[in-house]
């Protein structure tokens, strides 16, 4: 009796101690990045006269108005400008994509309308059953074209993390990784093989292969710190992440733009991406409001696949 009271002692003790030593640990790696920091002469003045530069980083890693911002897009609706051009390896494009669509939200459900559409080359295997000739088309389908009605969603984040809708379906589990890559940059992904732990750039053991930096702009008349983190050269082949860029607005601190570098290289996949996405504001939510991905990927036993696509979205409306 008295082993099986210290055991549950044990337990309890362990489950409140090892949050808190985590969050020690995630402290002093934010603290050893803002040590090193580089900052321009406006984030230093700014630094003496009370901008805290440990907190910031701290911020740029548990963001969620960049993931609350997607969330939003499906409960308001748009319309979209979408475009894709497929390559192939020496560069010829052999397909293409273009559409305008428009989402309607009415009682809390969303659906899509396509209003034009053109394609050339082989985008399609049928176009008729809408099967798609490429991964990366049918991927992009699966996040924005979705027909609907899709009911009962909310912008609301929970913890931070994109939620795993269902992980026994594979397109559904891809993208589900891609968005906690683009939604919590720098947080390590588990469940990725080779790469999971590699993108965790807040990491310990990951943030010495970087420089950081901070310093301030101006997008669109707005005042801006720029959190900046770019791969050493002797580290290139060791890390995912090679360059993320993002703009906060110094207002409120919610990102108004950020972009992605990523790559590597392993005897069964390589890829080689670059990813923009710039936000607006509508009746006072930010929302993404222009996409622009570039992808060179192959992956054992599929044809590369060479994609760039952009999407930019207007004319949002709050529905009924």
């Amino acid at each position: 009796m008295r082993f099986r009271y210290r055991f549950y002692f044990t337990w309890i003790a362990l489950l409140w101690i090892c949050p808190q030593l985590y969050a020690q640990r995630d402290s002093s790696a934010v603290a050893e990045i803002a040590r090193h920091i580089q900052l321009d002469s406006v984030t230093i003045i700014a630094s003496r006269s009370g901008f805290d530069v440990p907190a910031f980083i701290q911020r740029v890693k548990d963001d969620t108005t960049f993931y609350k911002a997607f969330k939003t897009l499906r409960i308001i609706g748009f319309t979209a400008d979408n475009h894709m051009w497929i390559y192939n390896k020496q560069g010829k494009m052999v397909a293409g994509y273009s559409s305008l669509t428009h989402q309607i939200v009415h009682n809390g459900c969303r659906s899509l309308q396509v209003l034009q559409e053109n394609t050339t080359g082989n985008f399609y295997k049928n176009k008729n059953k809408k099967n798609y000739n490429y991964y990366t088309a049918e991927m992009f389908a699966h996040v924005f074209l979705d027909p609907g009605p899709v009911c009962g969603e909310d912008n609301l984040v929970h913890g931070g993390k994109p939620e795993m809708k269902d992980p026994n379906h594979q397109i559904q589990k891809h993208i589900e990784e891609l968005k906690q890559l683009i939604f919590n940059p720098g947080q390590p992904i588990p469940g990725i093989p080779f790469v999971g732990h590699k993108v965790g750039i807040f990491e310990p053991d990951v943030s010495p292969m970087y420089d950081f930096a901070i310093h301030s702009d101006v997008v669109d008349d707005e005042p801006c710190y720029v959190f900046q983190a770019i791969a050493k050269p002797q580290f290139a082949d060791q890390v995912v992440i090679d360059t993320l860029i993002t703009w906060f607005r110094k207002s409120d601190y919610s990102i108004i733009s950020r972009h992605y570098a990523l790559s590597y290289k392993t005897l069964v996949f390589d890829f080689n991406v670059n990813i923009h996405v710039d936000l607006g504001s509508y009746q006072g939510m930010l929302i993404p409001t222009w996409i622009d991905y570039q992808g060179n990927w192959d992956i054992a036993f599929h044809k590369r696949e060479i994609v760039h696509f952009t999407i930019r979205f207007f004319d949002f409306d709050i529905g009924k």
